[in-house]
């Protein structure tokens, strides 16, 4: 049945809409509704992207292949697989190995979001030919989610003297402001992959996975399930996200504070961030990033910047106030260097998984700049998918993340 399995999901060749529709409508319901990301990529500039990217057949074959599985089982193989071949497709492609499949740039992270969301509609929609229950099918797109992100791809290698550096980024978000949004920190995960440099200081490598913009996954426990198993191997790690015009930002103090912002489902969620053993949450953590060397370092045409400010309540008030400083002894966190939204979030469970596990390694989060399109098409009604400018920025941002990278790297010693 493996072998069988492996042969269909070799052999996909792109499908044509009428004759997917044909040969799935026996395990299609499409009276299933869709997420609130899926039901986005109905729209013209979704569907621009992938086509511009040749991502356009990634969810039909995974339909078509799917509707064929017999068992469980078969479905399990079939999801691992194509979640893990449109991670390693989109870093293939932002590598430069192989055709581009399309005229986007290389480095656009947008394809791989869109083309996620395909397969997740098609795997919420698929009718088994077996009876799935709904923890099953959850559990077959929490395995779809994993793969397609990297998140079980990472892969330090055991030999001496490597530096192992595990970066994270984030989906784009934001879209119903701006359908056509990129995130330089997804870019940039799938642009450094896998990758080893050579350094005056010996070898790094680079491992990244890219997380959902959404509140419920992370209070699920996705970064800490993704992450532990790596962060003892790790020299150094650092989260990325999109931050502030014009500048980057090395976030030095995190809090235990949801802003309640929407995420791209539009879901608010405000108040302490939820994490295993609450009673021993602490209010705050820090960076441990070498974040004067990184400041110091000549790394790009952004600046960087030591952010210490915080918004919090201080010990025996009840207003929240701003701090330029960082936190007070026995203050409650409203909102750390980075904000109060996922960005933070992510920062505070691994610099706090960081601690837990009683690790002394360099961790933290890096903010970088808002990726912009050029300055004659900022309207999202009547502007272009990408422009000159808007590539050349995200390429920048990306080769500007990958220096800060390796000037903590340098900054940080191998373990032996």
């Amino acid at each position: 049945m493996t072998v069988c399995v492996v042969s269909i999901f070799l052999s996909a060749a792109p499908i044509t809409a009428p004759a997917l529709a044909a040969e799935t409508a026996g395990c299609a319901d499409t009276s299933a509704p869709l997420s609130i990301e899926e039901q986005r990529l109905a729209g013209a500039v979704p569907q621009e992207i992938v086509r511009r990217a040749g991502f356009d057949s990634v969810a039909s074959q995974f339909a078509r292949v799917l509707c064929g599985t017999t068992s469980y089982r078969q479905a399990e193989l079939v999801v691992t697989a194509h979640g893990q071949r449109l991670w390693r497709r989109a870093v293939d492609r932002a590598q430069g190995r192989g055709v581009p499949g399309g005229d986007l740039s290389r480095d656009d992270d947008r394809p791989l979001y869109w083309a996620r969301l395909g397969m997740t509609g098609a795997l919420r929609q698929w009718r088994p030919a077996f009876d799935l229950t709904d923890a099953g099918r959850k559990a077959l797109l929490d395995r779809l989610e994993r793969g397609s992100r990297g998140q079980d791809a990472i892969r330090f290698p055991a030999a001496r003297g490597v530096k192992r550096v595990l970066v994270t980024g984030f989906d784009p978000f934001t879209l119903d402001r701006d359908i056509r949004i990129s995130n330089p920190s997804g870019a940039t995960a799938l642009a450094l992959d896998g990758t080893t440099v050579r350094t005056d200081a010996g070898l790094v490598r680079i491992e990244t996975a890219v997380f959902p913009v959404r509140w419920g996954d992370f209070a699920d426990g996705m970064v800490e399930r993704a992450l532990r198993p790596h962060l003892p191997q790790a020299d150094l790690f650092t989260t990325v996200s999109q931050g502030r015009v014009g500048r980057f930002d090395i976030e030095r103090f995190n809090g235990a504070w949801r802003g309640g912002f929407p995420d791209n489902e539009n879901v608010s969620s405000t108040g302490p961030i939820p994490v295993s053993d609450p009673a021993g949450q602490p209010q705050w953590t820090v960076t441990t990033l070498p974040y004067r060397d990184i400041v110091a370092a000549s790394t790009g045409r952004f600046p960087v910047r030591d952010n210490t400010q915080v918004t919090e309540i201080p010990a025996g008030a009840t207003a929240p106030v701003v701090r330029p400083d960082g936190p007070t002894e026995g203050s409650t966190a409203r909102s750390g260097s980075g904000g109060d939204y996922l960005s933070n979030e992510i920062a505070y469970r691994a610099t706090l998984l960081r601690d837990r596990l009683r690790l002394d390694i360099p961790g933290g989060h890096v903010h970088t700049p808002v990726l912009q399109f050029g300055a004659t098409n900022t309207d999202p009604a009547t502007g272009t998918i990408t422009d000159p400018e808007f590539v050349r920025n995200r390429l920048d941002i990306i080769a500007q993340v990958r220096s800060i990278i390796l000037v903590a790297a340098t900054a940080t010693p191998a373990r032996s």
